[in-house]
């Protein structure tokens, strides 16, 4: 194979692993977001403004277009009491340091933003310690 399309091949895999990443990042926030069974307009909008900030909308990654998908996956697996599998899927597909890093951190300030952090999200943000932290 010629250098140009490994090249071509290597940029789309780097897209295809970040996408990942960044779905489950989403993910992971939603599920932070809906753990007290409340969710707010200023806890949504911190997941856009991290999702902004952090860069990870591209031509291939979108949080708008994502949201419905993600929150749909973060709800099942509530009602059917399978967080802790969403959790280990998420850990699973998180591979780049830095975003594990600041995965902790960023799902305190969303259960942070509505000024209420219950004690579902608390221990939630302990898991979330525990594993990211």
């Amino acid at each position: 194979m010629n250098q140009r399309l490994l090249d071509l091949y290597s940029h789309v895999s780097v897209h295809a692993t970040a996408d990942l990443e960044h779905e489950a990042a989403v993910e992971l926030l939603l599920l932070v977001m809906t753990s007290d069974h409340h969710i707010s307009d200023a806890e949504i909008d911190e997941i856009r403004h991290i999702s902004d900030d952090s860069g990870w909308e591209s031509d291939t990654f979108s949080f708008d277009q994502y949201l419905g998908q993600a929150m749909a996956k973060v709800r099942q697996a509530q009602a059917n009491h399978t967080v802790e599998a969403l959790l280990d899927d998420i850990d699973e597909r998180v591979a780049n340091h830095l975003l594990r890093a600041a995965l902790f951190s960023a799902a305190r300030d969303v259960a942070g933003a509505d000024h209420e952090i219950d004690a579902e999200e608390q221990g939630l943000l302990g898991q979330i310690a525990a594993r990211f932290g």
